[in-house]
């Protein structure tokens, strides 16, 4: 007998309250019906008080570092699809750069088994655009695509592929087969020793700086090359006024060019470097809040098209030294749909639809999934979140399901909540707890709370 979920006085996309029965993999009823056909229905029912929540299509990331194959000792594809799940994760995309590098259609494979076998989200992992990273040769961008992972975003994120031959036959061969190229926009002559924003606080501190035009420059020279090809492009973590006015102009010419932000790139500054924090140590770096300003008002005119993450836990060894020699990189699938919420839907620049379009919807469209991102409609899958927007919580990086807890959220009070994920109709997370024996043991003890009814 399987578990069918009907979700009473919820409001979906946060417009009016309606109830929602989750059947058979599908959303099966929507308003009076969804009552009887529960009631009617064979399968066990467990019955959700929804009222006051928001229910939005299941969150997509396209830019999720997991680390398996090679350094299981800050993330393993089990934990990192765990904690995207209380996160209201239904799908991921698993960065190339683990070790081996995600080069060949042996370790995509490999990855978009495992993460089957783990069964907390859709992994879909992202093959590398060269070989090793290394910006020399092309790697097998199409056995990769003809793979069963069948891969469509490449990308060398955490390094840039910085020779525009490289990069121009990297768009080229891609656009046979529909896919597209993220490009980690990163010039990296002008960044050689950076550690910070380059500006006045790096100069007041004494860090090396890291200046707005070494991501600018590689983006306009990377939207002319997609022109020029007529192939997509997706610009990952985008972060300065100037990107998004680069973005905003390759648009407005025809270029089929997407563009990422991260939760962290929406709320936090470059005044975060001043304790010497390593846990505020980023690539691309935190910027002043002008920058901050501008990636907010791009998300909200559509030129920025989605929020990803870049999860990127490391181990306690890696980011509690001193700053220089502290890895870049921050967590963050457990607190991206509450900062959203709290920089684009408290201060009224979004709304809910708005959400599940720059974290659902798009992502899925770009990364050319089947399943996810859809529509809450009658026989659509069932790949939702449940989000308790009057929620407030402070963060313990401890108490998340992900391994490493390089939360630059630590300590911070934020909105939202997620109550329930579903994936294709099956709940990964119930009353905000990972549905699964192992999260009693595994990454910690996600917090609980809500109001779920057998």
């Amino acid at each position: 007998m399987t578990t069918q979920y009907l979700l009473k006085d919820v409001a979906p996309l946060g417009g009016d309250r309606t109830d929602v029965l989750v059947a058979g993999g599908l959303v099966a009823a929507i308003g009076a019906g969804a009552g009887d056909a529960a009631e009617n229905a064979p399968d066990d029912l467990h019955v959700i008080d929804a009222t006051g929540m928001v229910l939005l299509p299941g969150l997509v990331d396209l830019h999720t570092h997991l680390r398996e194959p090679g350094r299981e000792d800050a993330e393993t594809i089990v934990s990192g699809t765990r904690a995207a799940a209380v996160g209201g994760f239904t799908a991921v995309h698993a960065m190339a750069n683990t070790t081996p590098t995600q080069d060949t259609a042996g370790v995509v494979e490999q990855v978009w088994r495992i993460g089957r076998e783990a069964g907390w989200t859709d992994v879909h992992p992202v093959g590398a655009v060269s070989v090793g990273l290394e910006g020399q040769h092309l790697a097998e961008l199409g056995a990769m695509a003809d793979s069963a992972a069948r891969v469509r975003v490449f990308s060398d994120d955490g390094k840039c592929v910085h020779d525009p031959v490289l990069m121009r036959r990297a768009l080229e061969y891609t656009k046979a087969f529909d896919g597209v190229v993220a490009q980690h926009a990163q010039e990296p002559r002008l960044t050689e020793g950076a550690q910070m924003h380059e500006g006045v606080v790096s100069a007041e501190i004494g860090l090396a700086g890291w200046p707005a035009v070494a991501e600018e420059a590689i983006i306009a020279r990377d939207v002319l090359l997609a022109e020029h090809v007529g192939a997509r492009l997706h610009v990952c973590h985008l972060s300065t006024a100037g990107s998004v006015e680069i973005v905003r102009w390759a648009k407005s010419r025809g270029i089929d060019v997407t563009a990422e932000v991260t939760p962290h790139h929406l709320v936090l500054t470059d005044e975060e470097a001043r304790g010497y924090d390593p846990v505020f140590k980023v690539n691309p770096p935190l910027r002043t809040q002008a920058d901050v300003d501008a990636v907010r008002e791009g998300l909200a005119d559509g030129t920025i098209d989605i929020v990803a993450t870049d999860h990127a836990p490391h181990t306690r060894e890696d980011k509690d030294c001193e700053w220089a020699a502290a890895a870049f990189g921050m967590t963050g699938l457990e607190t991206a749909l509450s900062v959203v919420q709290q920089t684009m839907v408290d201060t009224g620049r979004m709304t809910w639809a708005d959400v599940a379009r720059v974290l659902s919807e798009n992502p899925a469209r770009i990364g050319r999934l089947d399943g996810q991102g859809r529509a809450i409609a009658v026989g659509e899958p069932a790949n939702l979140v449940l989000v308790d927007p009057d929620a407030r919580r402070v963060v313990v990086p401890e108490e998340q399901a992900t391994a490493s807890t390089n939360s630059p959220m630590r300590g911070r009070e934020l909105p939202g909540r997620v109550v329930a994920t579903f994936l294709r109709g099956r709940a990964t997370v119930l009353d905000g707890v990972p549905q699964d024996d192992r999260s009693s043991t595994a990454g910690g003890t996600p917090r609980a709370a809500g109001r779920v009814t057998p």
